[in-house]
């Protein structure tokens, strides 16, 4: 059986004309601000705009490669092109009888994430093919065991306090779905084991709040670098646990914003590496896409 993989994330303006629709597709459809609009586009101007979706074909096409010619695998995004119906096109054009989504954020949340499921699946329906959707898949032990190596490069260069970090949420998000929280802050705990990072030495906040009026959840990292330092670190280490790609969550909001904030707090920021096609997180993809097939698919006539 010849089974496609469908890489799925939200996208990213392809320029800076693009830029308006992009994030009214983002936000819903929901009238744009002309200072939000304007501080956005600043923001992808810093860093040159997003690589996201350029990295997840180039991982779609790492995990080809790694599981061999009867598994073609495509990136499709939620809000901009290659869309997930193309995605879905690609891999059937090139043989898939069945159809595994991996959702590229080991956590799941129906809320956040339910959108995407709905899109495979119209898509799956109208070419005809079974699909299935891994959903979290953070306890995954290669991927554990691949982020672990991350913050163990990480801490190679010199000792560093570890923050380990996710995507804010609304507080009405989190009382809708307090699993999904809990999902995070599970995957920060095994990473922090897995690395073998002792007690006292890591904690755990949010980063990249919206531009919103109501409650999101705290701490923001920022507001945890006073207190590293004075508890004697002189480096901080950033380990996103929900990012598996560099964009602009990684790229302005942590290394520009955050590592702005750092110095003047008188740390020295670092972040790990992001998964994007390293070795040992492709194997774990191979590993979810495999996993699912086998337990979902493997049956279906």
């Amino acid at each position: 059986m010849t089974v496609g993989v469908v890489l799925m994330t939200y996208g990213a303006p392809s320029d800076d004309d693009d830029l308006p629709r992009y994030l009214s597709a983002v936000r819903g459809g929901r009238a744009l601000d002309d200072a939000l609009v304007a501080e956005m586009r600043r923001r992808y101007a810093a860093i040159g705009g997003s690589p996201l979706v350029r990295i997840t074909i180039a991982q779609a096409a790492a995990l080809e490669r790694t599981l061999g010619a009867r598994w073609p695998a495509a990136a499709g995004m939620r809000f901009s092109q290659p869309t997930i119906a193309e995605a879905v096109s690609e891999v059937v054009r090139r043989g898939a009888e069945r159809i595994v989504g991996i959702c590229m954020s080991p956590q799941w949340s129906p809320l956040l994430m339910g959108g995407y499921a709905r899109e495979l699946a119209a898509s799956c329906e109208r070419a005809g093919v079974a699909h299935a959707l891994a959903e979290t898949w953070h306890r995954e032990p290669s991927f554990i065991a691949s982020l672990a190596a991350s913050i163990r490069d990480g801490l190679a260069q010199s000792d560093a306090f570890v923050l380990f970090t996710a995507h804010s949420l609304p507080r009405r998000v989190f009382e809708a779905e307090p699993e999904y929280i809990a999902q995070l802050k599970d995957t920060g705990e095994r990473v922090a084991a897995a690395a073998g990072l002792e007690d006292g030495r890591w904690a755990w906040a949010y980063q990249s709040a919206g531009h919103t009026h109501e409650e999101w959840l705290r701490p923001d990292l920022v507001d945890l670098f006073p207190a590293i330092g004075a508890s004697g670190a002189t480096d901080v280490l950033v380990a996103p646990v929900q990012f598996l790609a560099d964009h602009l969550e990684v790229l302005y909001d942590l290394d520009v914003a955050a590592a702005e904030q750092a110095r003047a707090a008188g740390l020295r920021y670092r972040r790990i590496a992001m998964p994007n096609t390293r070795p040992s997180f492709i194997r774990a993809l191979g590993d979810v896409a495999r996993g699912t097939a086998a337990s979902a698919l493997s049956s279906v006539a």
